[in-house]
Order: structure tokens, then C-alpha cells, then sequence
């Protein structure tokens, strides 16, 4: 475009009627300062008087609104309709009907935006988790205030908050609201101002109420000890990670993995969801996973809908036959909204400068903020006390010669005379005088009396205490954390996000399914390398190669699908599938097990255990002389967790562990050498996998349990010597049993 130039003129030129003078001339303005003049202004405006949350937890709008419901009496009367609100909340919010109606409708509880709404509503509110869900004109709706707003406003009639000017100057409003509880995390908030943004998610309110009140007493206190996770209004599953967590607490940033909750319908073949993460919603769910079925990416779903109503977010997905549930439920969290992330940034005005901050600092800061609430509210109860004791005062000066009083009244002729005259008469101030004035004359006896001089006295006592909690901030601390656990005991609600540790995630891949199962050979040796060779490869294999000083101790015949448990000395186990490794050779080392499942320093594996289907059971048998048997169900999980702890008991050394698909008999060995022979039958199974079992074998002083190993025939020469009731010693082999195995060792 071309430029445009400053217009010049040799003469002025005439004004003509309805011209503006200077219209068409171009001025040149330098950037910066145009900047300053013109948007600086009106981003301050969105920043402090719009978007950004104070620290009572409310924007502007918010305030005004709440102020205006509880000025029309809507704490404690009937509802009203939702365009009256508007129509009042008007002269304190310069903004238009719609607007107004929109803030009321995401505070009230029908819309289901907040763990705690402020508004009590009835009619159709829309929800928060439908885009399309709209909700009704405020002439339809009623509303009036939620019982909890009763902490909000508590005492704001006391000079606990400043007050300003609305608009046009015609009424006073709150600055802040004094809430008694931190509001600022128990509902979320978000915002989008200029330059900067806030999101505060929303925590549970009891755990808030007892992390502030721990803080204030001790302000190491361990937040994530009583503040685990947020608490979101829709619920779900959080994914926990500790680690992000301590980043967000510390902080004030961070990001929130947020699952939804899904139920099997076995009867019907269909998964029903019933909720969702915050930031979605659920047109946004069915959309994704219509089009994922038709790009043929999900095949096991034969139909999808909406059937959220009066019980509430619903959406059923039907299944194929042989379909999955849980499969095709961990590939829609990897590919849907039904698993969505909540960005974390608690950007909060403090003091009209906007600051984020963790979680700590929050607390902190709205404990000075409520401190200074509660101290303002006690100077202002004292000062009232103070005032009406100094009445009282003056009353009691009248009353100790009452007759006087009244005969100074009798004689003062003027009507405007009397205060004076009972100033100067009886030393008291013109407040004292007036007051003495107004007493009726029904009051002059002997009873009233009395009553002021005990009021005097109960006064002065109160007033004393008032003295002694601005003098002692442990007092007013004590104070705010008594009115906390109130709070908490009045309107704690059970948390309705569950919280989902990293071990119980379930990470299955969509190859899956596809995984080929063929017939395996499995080698593991002492040193800890595995190899998987398939059948073919090991008829034209030579020797296994080993490290020096190694061996095998394990060869079992399995398949490419089977299951695999590492056992460790640390009571853990790592859990594997076949399918993990690659296919090797025995030409080559193997894997080295440790390294591969990312095992704990210095930890070494006792044996490995291969199942297809989890069926029969293990047997742990200790140096005490106890025998746990548990089924091998036990450590089957239905995530895919790589670690299981607790895997066995350590309060005594294991000495083996045997796999047994059946009941069978065993022999044990103690120390001393004597043998028991026990069946397994004998021994009750425990469904606990850390089980201390039972008292198999009793052992003599100094004696301990030695080896434990499946009988075969012919192991003893006497079966029926060594099988005893349980618990039993056992028997000491005979002279020619010790004799057979004494010509073995000189061999």
C-alpha cells in the first residue's frame, strides 16, 4: 500500500456544517507512548478487575454477585428468580444481563462446575461436562445462596474487609470477602487475562482445612501427608506422580493426568463411563471415538452414545463379541479424551500484584489475609464493648444518686437543657448524658440496677480477654485453626477423585493382541542372563555359552506368551512377559535380567517361576521351620505392573522355594539332619502373599531349617518313617540310609 502522507494545507480551509475540524489528517504517534496511553490501561483493567482470582478465591464478578444475593436476604430466605439477581447485581457489575447470568450459572450447583457450589439452584442450569447442554433464561431459573456461603460472609458486617465505591458511587462494596476457609483451592478457578493466564484446580475441602490449620501450628508440615492430590467435581482417576506433584506444591506449574471412571457391563457386553476428565467434554469424547472406528483404528466397538440424565454422565459403548474391556479401554485413554491432562498455574492477585505461586505460599498467604480479619473483627467487637461500657459507666455514676438526677430534670425548663445539665451535674459526657436521658421510667428500680452493674462487670471481663487475643498472635492463630476444623466438620465431603500410582497404570500395547505364541525353551543361570531359544534353534545349537563360573539352573519348556517371575532376595518380584525378550541363541550370553528389568542395586534373583495361567501354587519354606503356601493367583494382576513388593515374608531367611502345580508330598531337611516328610494338603493356603505360613518343622535349639525339596520314590528308604503329623521334628535317618550316603561322599 502506498504511504500515506500528513496532509498540508496553504490556507485554512472553511468549515462546513457537520465537519468535525481536523478529519482526514494523519498524526504520527511514537509506539511506546501510544502503548502506555491507550492499552496499558486496559490491560491493568483485565488483569485486576477481570480474569485474575484474589486470594478469597473470587474474581470480581464472582464477588459482586455473591454480595449482591446476600444483601437481598438469599442466604436464609426462599429462592427468587434468577432474573431478579441479574437485575440487582446490576448496580454493582457494569456489565450486561448475560454476562451476570453466565457467572451465576458456574457457581450454582446444577451446573456441576465446583466441589462446593455458592449457589443454590433450580431449573435447568446446563453441566459443565456437555458443550451442548445449554442452560435455560434466567426469567425460568431460580436461585438464592448455598448453606456455605454462611462462611463466606461471616462477620463482613464487623469491618473485617474494606469496602469501596461501585461504579457510580451510589452503594459500598467488598474489596475481598472474608471467607473463613481457603475458597481459593477448594474451587477451581481459571482465567485468561493480558499477558498472563491463572488455573487453580480444585482440592477436597476437609483436606484443605486440615493442611491450613497444620501449616499454621507447624510450617514444615509435609503438605502431601494430609493435601495428597486435587480433588476434582467430575472425579475420575488421577495418575499419580509424586514427582510432579512436589513440583506443583512447590512451584505453583505443573500438568494433572486425569482418567475417566468406566464400569464392565458384563450382562449387556458394555463399557458404561460415568466420568470424565474436567477439561473435556463429552460430545468431545464421542466424536474422537466415532472417528476413530471409522478410520478402522478401534474395531471392537459396535456402537457409542450419550445417555447422560437425571442420574447423571453416562456414555455406553458397546462391544463386539470377544472384545476386551479393559484392552480397548487402555487404547481409548492413549487415543481419546477419556484420558486428558489439567495445566496447573496458580497465578493469584495478592495485594493488587498478580503472583504465582505453590501451594505453601497460598496458605501462607491466606492465612495473613484471614488473620487480618479476625483482627480487625475483634477490634471491632472491642471497640463496641468499650463504647457501651463507657454508656454503662455513665449510668452507673447516675444511678448511685438517682434522685439528684431526676430532680435535675424536674427543674430544667428547656427540653434541650437536660443533657447539659446532667453533664455538669454529674461530670459525664454528652454520649453518657443521652444515654441516661433515654432511660424510661419503668427502669428506675432497684432490679434494672443491679442488672447494668452486673453488665459492667461482664463487660470489663470480656473486653479483657478481646486485649489479650490482639496481644497474642497464638491467639488469633488458635482462632483461625478453631474455625477450620469446624468448617471441615460442618461441610467435608468424601474425595471424589480416586488416585491411580504408577505401578497399578495398566500400559498395554496395541500390539498386543498380535504378539505370535510359539513353543519356547527358557535358560536362566545363577549369575541372573536369560535366554529364550525356540525349539528348532536349540536341535542345531552346540553347547550354551555362560559366563565363567556360571551355570544354568532353570530349563523349562514354555511359549512366547507365558508370564515370567523373577523372585529376589529383597521379598520382591519382577514381572515379565516371554514375549519381552528376543528370541536368542546358544551361542550367546542372554539377557542380563537385572539390567533389563531395571531391578535395585545389589538385588539378587532367587529363582525364576514360569506360568501360562497362574493355576497351582508356591510354597516358601524359612529357616524357622514355617511353610507358606500361596496360591499363584496371588501375583497376578490385572495391570501390568513390573514390581510387586511384600512378594514373600522376611521375617525369616528363605531356604526354597518350590512351584508346585498340585498337592504333593515334600521332604525337609533341618540342620542337625533330620528329614520330615509332609504333604502340602496339610498346609492351609494364604491368600496374603507376605504370609508368615505355619509351623511345619520343629526345631531343636540351634537347629534351623536346611533344605526343603519334592519327594520322588525312592529318595528314602522308609517313607513312612519320616511322615508325621504337622508340626513334627521329624526322624534322623537310620545307620543304613547314613551309611549308603557316607560311601557316596568317599566316592
Amino acid at each position: 500500500m502506498p504511504k500515506r502522507r500528513k496532509t498540508e494545507h496553504t490556507a485554512p480551509m472553511p468549515k462546513a456544517h457537520g465537519v468535525i475540524e481536523g478529519a482526514g489528517q494523519v498524526v504520527t504517534q511514537p509506539i511506546v507512548s501510544t502503548l502506555e496511553k491507550n492499552y496499558m490501561p486496559y490491560a491493568m483493567s483485565v488483569i485486576m478487575s477481570r480474569a485474575i482470582p484474589e486470594i478469597d478465591g473470587f474474581k470480581p464478578s464472582h464477588r459482586k454477585l455473591l454480595y449482591t444475593m446476600y444483601k437481598m436476604g438469599l442466604l436464609t430466605g426462599a429462592r427468587t428468580k434468577s432474573a431478579n439477581i441479574v437485575g440487582q447485581t446490576m448496580r454493582l457489575n457494569p456489565h450486561g444481563d448475560a454476562a451476570i447470568y453466565d457467572t451465576m450459572v458456574r457457581l450454582s450447583r446444577g451446573y456441576e462446575a465446583l466441589l462446593h457450589p455458592y449457589v443454590d439452584s433450580k431449573g435447568n442450569f446446563g453441566k459443565f461436562y456437555s458443550r451442548d447442554m445449554a442452560w435455560a433464561a434466567s426469567r425460568y431459573t431460580e436461585a438464592k445462596l448455598d448453606p456455605i456461603c454462611s462462611e463466606l460472609f461471616r462477620d463482613i458486617d464487623k469491618d473485617t474487609v474494606d469496602f469501596v465505591d461501585n461504579y457510580d458511587s451510589t452503594m459500598k462494596e467488598p474489596t475481598l470477602l472474608p471467607a473463613t476457609f481457603p475458597s481459593v483451592l477448594v474451587n477451581a478457578n481459571t482465567g485468561i487475562a493480558v499477558g498472563m493466564a491463572s488455573s487453580v484446580c480444585s482440592f477436597n475441602l476437609k483436606e484443605v482445612c486440615e493442611t491450613t490449620a497444620a501449616r499454621i501450628q507447624h510450617h514444615d508440615h509435609d503438605l502431601l501427608s494430609t493435601l495428597q492430590a486435587p480433588d476434582f467435581p467430575g472425579g475420575g482417576q488421577i495418575l499419580y506422580d509424586r514427582r510432579q506433584m512436589e513440583q506443583i506444591y512447590r512451584t505453583g506449574r505443573g500438568s494433572i493426568r486425569v482418567r475417566s471412571r468406566y464400569a464392565y457391563d458384563a450382562s449387556a457386553n458394555c463399557i458404561d463411563i460415568t466420568q470424565i476428565p474436567p477439561s473435556t467434554t463429552v460430545e468431545a469424547i464421542v466424536e474422537k471415538v466415532v472417528d476413530l472406528v471409522k478410520q478402522g483404528k478401534v474395531r471392537e466397538i459396535s456402537d457409542i452414545r450419550d445417555e447422560t440424565g437425571l442420574a447423571g454422565l453416562k456414555i455406553t459403548i458397546d462391544l463386539k463379541r470377544g472384545a476386551d474391556p479393559h484392552k480397548l479401554m487402555a487404547k481409548l485413554f492413549r487415543l481419546t479424551p477419556l484420558e486428558d491432562t489439567f495445566s496447573c498455574n496458580f497465578n493469584i492477585l495478592v495485594r493488587g500484584v498478580p503472583r504465582v505461586m505453590g501451594v505453601g505460599e497460598i496458605l501462607d498467604e491466606w492465612t495473613a489475609f484471614r488473620t487480618e480479619c479476625v483482627r480487625r473483627r475483634t477490634e471491632f467487637d472491642l471497640q463496641k464493648k468499650m463504647d457501651r461500657l463507657h454508656l454503662l459507666k455513665g449510668l452507673e455514676a447516675i444511678l448511685l444518686d438517682m434522685d439528684k438526677a431526676i430532680a435535675i430534670i424536674r427543674k430544667t425548663e428547656e427540653e434541650t437543657a437536660v443533657v447539659p445539665n446532667l453533664m455538669v451535674g454529674f461530670g459525664i459526657d454528652e454520649p453518657q448524658a443521652e444515654y441516661v436521658a433515654e432511660i424510661k421510667l419503668r427502669h428506675l428500680n432497684r432490679e434494672y440496677i443491679l442488672k447494668r452493674t452486673q453488665d459492667i462487670t461482664q463487660l470489663q471481663k470480656e473486653i479483657a480477654e478481646l486485649n489479650a487475643i490482639l496481644d497474642d498472635p497464638k491467639k488469633i492463630k488458635k482462632i483461625i485453626v478453631q474455625e477450620l476444623k469446624e468448617v471441615a466438620e460442618r461441610y467435608g465431603q468424601p474425595r471424589r477423585s480416586i488416585l491411580l500410582y504408577q505401578d497399578e497404570l495398566a500400559e498395554v500395547e496395541e500390539a498386543l493382541d498380535e504378539v505370535p505364541d510359539y513353543p519356547v525353551n527358557l535358560f536362566f543361570t545363577r549369575e541372573g542372563y536369560f535366554k529364550k531359544i525356540t525349539p528348532q534353534s536349540l536341535r542345531m545349537s552346540g553347547e550354551q555359552k555362560l559366563k565363567e563360573g556360571d551355570v544354568v539352573t532353570e530349563h523349562l519348556e514354555a511359549t512366547n506368551a507365558a508370564d515370567l517371575l523373577f523372585f529376589t532376595e529383597h521379598c520382591q518380584v519382577y514381572k515379565a512377559k516371554a514375549c519381552d525378550f528376543d528370541d536368542s541363541k546358544a551361542s550367546v550370553l542372554g539377557d542380563y535380567v537385572p539390567a533389563k528389568l531395571q531391578m535395585d542395586a545389589e538385588e539378587n534373583i532367587l529363582q525364576m517361576t514360569v506360568t501360562a495361567d497362574y493355576s497351582g501354587f508356591l510354597l516358601f519354606c524359612f529357616e524357622n521351620g514355617k511353610a507358606a503356601k500361596v496360591p499363584l493367583a496371588a501375583y497376578e494382576t490385572k495391570t501390568n505392573r513390573k514390581k510387586l513388593v511384600n512378594a514373600y515374608c522376611d521375617k525369616s531367611p528363605l531356604v526354597s522355594l518350590l512351584v508346585l502345580p498340585e498337592d504333593t508330598e515334600v521332604v525337609l531337611t533341618s540342620s542337625q539332619g533330620r528329614k520330615l516328610l509332609v504333604n502340602t494338603a496339610e498346609i492351609p493356603p494364604k491368600s496374603t502373599r507376605n504370609t508368615q505360613g505355619v509351623q511345619v518343622m520343629t526345631l531343636r535349639r540351634s537347629a534351623v531349617l536346611q533344605a526343603a525339596a519334592v519327594y520322588h520314590d525312592g529318595d528314602v528308604e522308609n517313607p513312612s518313617r519320616y511322615r508325621k503329623k504337622i508340626p513334627a521334628i521329624g526322624a534322623l535317618p537310620t545307620a543304613e540310609e547314613m551309611e549308603g550316603e557316607q560311601l557316596k561322599l568317599t566316592e
